[in-house]
């Protein structure tokens, strides 16, 4: 059977469809153009900012704090990962049940018990019918934290921080000193060098696409890696601690006020030991008087006494108004203009030679000697040592020491002779070291400093000398006969050659002096090799014979004696005016 083809008719274009097609297409066009426009001129700041809240993430990085460590690398100080645990009880829900089940408050107190080691009682109490964010446990450890993330249940929110903890409690308190509750530097070294203590990191964003994954950006390699370097100390734990047990000891025995001790290297300003008594636990701070919490070391001044007096006989030697071989009559009293002068036990001592002078700590001797320099000259070099200036350390901020106006010092008679056995201006402890670490090094300036990496850079000039290496050698061995046949005897230790001088200085009030004292020793070794300066300073002991050969010597023995072993110190033997050491 044939087939046809169907013909069909064409009709023309209705002319006003098409214009309504036409039209309708412009119009399209220019809407899509406008939306283009608005997005991409007038919403191009707002569409910028959503795509990098999308496109980005911010890792919320701990506030850390770098370990603090002594130069054996024990911990002294290092942050604590923590948790705080919240509960939102209308999502709580258990692992496989349905997403609009709700589990009760009592499920979940079940489970948390036992790993809170809190009775379900108490949590119950805690959530009180409360729907949303509730605090039920702060200071969660990292062993607990997991095994409540184990669990999975939703609804609950473990919160990570970061807290400061301190394994020698006490005995690096006075030094190291604290950060708060809120990880805010309080005292001591961490207060003192936070910005170097502060760890921070130099980048926090991630960039990623709508699928989360990562895309490339300008950041650097290493951007992302944490700088968690520790600080660490010249302190040794061992002779810290020991030092820390025998300063205890004394004060408590002699029912002192307080008490400070410190051992140095001469040669560099490294700080070996530095404890104080009392003191306190840090990681308990807030139990304690803030008083503690100075380092009055650096920021309390005292009349050093006799134990300046070996600096006053360097500065006589050095201006060569006396003789090694000289002597100076003492008969136990001396008028200056108009003052009574005297020795600490009222007696005189006859003609006695410069180091008999230290051994009988004899005032009217060093006020003869002294005599022999110009006032202005004698207040120049004190100046030179520093005595009124701040010591600039890496420790607490210093007070700078206290002395009279020159004019006074040179027209008034009395001022220069107090000063000759350390009475009429003040410095501070760290102080008092440092010019008895130049006399032990040769005459140079050092730095006291307790961070390894420590940089001179107040002392960016060459070292300032003091004294002459002759001269501190020549008051150095005087000094040692102090040890071997004065007042210091009691820190004699057979084999070594140690120098040192006491000190018994009453403390002023109201612009006299009360029955209150300050004992004090100080001590060099060996004096074949000068290497250590031990400084030890006990603050108004109140038991009757309190001096500084009864209470301060004692202490420095105990710490010289464990520096000889920490430190390895080899004896040295004296055979007919030789000194040979042992192998």
């Amino acid at each position: 059977m044939k087939k046809y083809k169907k013909i069909v008719r064409l009709i023309p274009l209705d002319q006003r469809r098409f214009k309504l097609l036409y039209i309708f297409s412009l119009l399209l066009m220019f809407c899509l153009f406008g939306r283009l426009v608005k997005l991409q001129v007038f919403n191009s700041s707002d569409l910028q900012r959503k795509a990098r809240l999308v496109q980005s993430s911010k890792t919320n990085s701990l506030k850390k704090r770098r370990s603090i460590v002594d130069r054996n690398n024990r911990l002294i100080a290092y942050d604590k990962p923590l948790y705080k645990l919240w509960a939102h009880p209308k999502y709580f829900n258990f692992p496989g049940d349905s997403i609009n089940r709700v589990r009760s408050i009592e499920e979940v107190a079940q489970k948390l018990s036992p790993i809170l080691d809190v009775n379900n009682e108490i949590l119950l109490r805690k959530i009180n019918n409360k729907m949303s964010g509730i605090k039920l446990m702060d200071k969660i450890s990292e062993e607990k934290a997991e095994k409540i993330k184990n669990l999975q249940i939703s609804g609950l929110d473990l919160f990570k921080y970061s807290q400061r903890y301190y394994p020698q409690g006490e005995l690096y308190s006075n030094l190291v000193g604290f950060v708060n509750d809120e990880n805010i530097a309080s005292a001591g070294l961490e207060l003192y060098l936070d910005n170097q203590i502060k760890v921070f990191n130099k980048s926090n964003l991630i960039k990623k696409g709508g699928d989360g994954t990562p895309l490339p950006d300008n950041s650097a390699p290493g951007d992302f890696i944490f700088d968690y370097k520790s600080l660490g100390l010249t302190i040794d734990s061992k002779l810290q601690k020991a030092s820390f047990n025998a300063l205890s000891k004394q004060v408590i025995k002699w029912r002192a006020k307080k008490g400070f001790a410190i051992v140095m290297d001469v040669n560099n300003g490294q700080i070996l030991s530095l404890v104080t008594v009392p003191t306190y636990d840090p990681n308990k701070f807030w139990q304690y008087n803030s008083e503690l919490f100075r380092g009055w070391y650096s920021q309390d001044l005292f009349e050093p006494g006799s134990t300046f007096k070996p600096i006053n006989l360097a500065l006589a030697l050095e201006e060569k108004v006396i003789q090694k071989d000289g002597v100076v009559e003492d008969i136990g009293k001396i008028n200056v203009g108009g003052w009574i002068l005297s020795n600490w036990d009222k007696k005189g001592n006859g003609y006695i030679d410069y180091p008999k002078v230290l051994q009988v700590s004899s005032n009217v001797g060093m006020v003869k000697i002294m005599r022999n320099l110009d006032p202005k000259i004698y207040w120049d070099l004190l100046k030179n040592l520093g005595i009124n200036k701040n010591l600039k350390t890496d420790l607490f901020e210093s007070t700078a020491g206290q002395l009279k106006r020159k004019d006074l010092f040179v027209n008034q008679s009395i001022e220069p002779a107090v000063t000759s056995f350390g009475k009429g201006f003040s410095i501070s402890p760290l102080k008092l070291v440092q010019l008895h670490a130049a006399l032990a090094n040769g005459g140079f300036e050092v730095t006291p400093h307790v961070t390894s990496t420590f940089k001179e850079r107040f002392n960016e000039n060459p070292k300032k000398q003091f004294f002459s290496n002759e001269v501190s050698k020549t008051v150095l061995e005087w000094m040692e006969s102090v040890v071997d046949k004065g007042s210091g005897s009691g820190a004699k230790i057979e084999g070594y050659r140690i120098a040192g001088k006491t000190g018994t200085s009453q403390k002023a009030s109201n612009g006299s002096y009360t029955s209150k004292k300050v004992c004090s020793f100080v001590a060099t070794l060996p004096v074949n090799d000068p290497k250590y300066v031990v400084l030890v300073v006990v603050d108004e002991p109140s038991k009757s014979y309190a001096y500084g050969s009864t209470v301060a010597v004692p202490v420095a023995k105990e710490i010289i004696e464990s520096l000889i072993v920490i430190e390895k110190i080899p004896p040295n033997i004296k055979d007919h005016g030789m000194i040979v050491k042992k192998p």
